[in-house]
């Protein structure tokens, strides 16, 4: 049996399980661990029955619950370079020092030094450009300097990774995966289909517009999981900052509903069975709108009316889908 459970979906958080074979595969992990889990087991879903994490881009949303996850059930994370890069940066942030803030500060605690009575340590000269440990350390009150160090856990430790591309298909037990671009504003982010004992399933949300390459991968699919985020007059009058708006409503932004149906009524070749509308903002969007837009791109098309247009939640899991 083929399943695929949308377990959270929209700004908060993005998870999904699919299952194929003897294979699952949980696809971002954008909520807590614990949260995830109850979800999961509120789905009939067994969280230790994962084989793999697969991510498609590295914003928190999607990535919240990931290394927690993963070191949990001591499985890999499916990323691209460049996306594992950027996650390894949100985890382990580090304060970078300018040369011109690096100077600055050895010219400080050099004049403090001239003050004070003479006496050992380096000078700043001896120094290398932009080695800030000797300036931590010099920072450290004395007493406290020869205590033995308490090593902190290492937030990005994952129990393996595996690196993948997008356009270069690849497995994961039963099931086949094929990764592809999608235009958004993140290092290197990806949609997915899946293959699985005959059946097609294809996640594409973070979309700020639908290019060629992603209206091919969304043909012939038997479940489209695709973005429907916001209500253009609904952002337009809402409470973001203007840059924001600029930003969902850009080329690498977000996919309004208009955009969405836009697509389902000229570009889609209706050979889904399920489509299920996903990413809806809380702020600037309503189930509602979604799904009315939606159903009359779709009017011409009744079979995919009805219980098989589904819209998904950013505070439940939508009922398993199965083949």
């Amino acid at each position: 049996m083929v399943r695929f459970t949308v377990l959270a979906s929209g700004s908060k958080g993005n998870c999904t399980v699919v299952s194929g074979g003897n294979t699952r595969i949980l696809v971002d992990a954008g909520l807590s661990c614990r949260e995830m889990f109850r979800r999961m087991e509120q789905s009939g879903e067994d969280p230790r029955t994962l084989d793999a994490i697969l991510i498609t881009h590295e914003h928190q949303d999607h990535v919240n619950g990931l290394a927690v996850t993963a070191r949990k059930l001591g499985i890999p994370v499916y990323f691209t370079e460049a996306t594992h890069r950027e996650w390894m940066r949100w985890v382990t942030p580090r304060r970078r020092m300018t040369y011109a803030e690096w100077l600055e500060q050895c010219r400080k605690q050099a004049a403090e030094r001239r003050a004070e009575p003479a006496g050992d340590g380096p000078d700043c000269e001896d120094a290398e450009a932009g080695e800030v440990v000797a300036l931590q350390a010099a920072e450290t009150p004395e007493e406290h300097r020869n205590e033995p160090k308490t090593e902190k856990p290492d937030p990005s430790r994952l129990p393996a990774i595996e690196f993948f591309q997008a356009g270069r298909p690849f497995q994961v037990g039963d099931i086949a995966v094929s990764p592809f671009t999608i235009p958004h504003d993140a290092a290197d982010p990806v949609g997915f289909v899946f293959r699985a004992e005959g059946v097609r399933l294809a996640v594409a949300t973070d979309l700020g517009y639908i290019p060629p390459n992603v209206k091919a991968q969304l043909k012939g699919v038997d479940l489209l999981l695709l973005e429907s985020n916001h209500d253009l007059d609904m952002l337009r009058d809402g409470p973001y900052p203007w840059q924001v708006k600029q930003r969902v409503l850009s080329r690498v932004g977000h996919l309004s509903n208009d955009a969405t149906a836009a697509f389902l009524e000229a570009e889609y070749d209706g050979q889904a069975t399920y489509i299920i509308l996903g990413h809806l903002s809380e702020n600037n969007n309503l189930p509602e709108l979604a799904r009315l837009a939606a159903e009359q791109a779709l009017s011409g098309r009744a079979s995919l009316l009805g219980n098989r247009l589904l819209v998904a939640a950013q505070q439940e899991p939508l009922a398993p889908i199965r083949f």
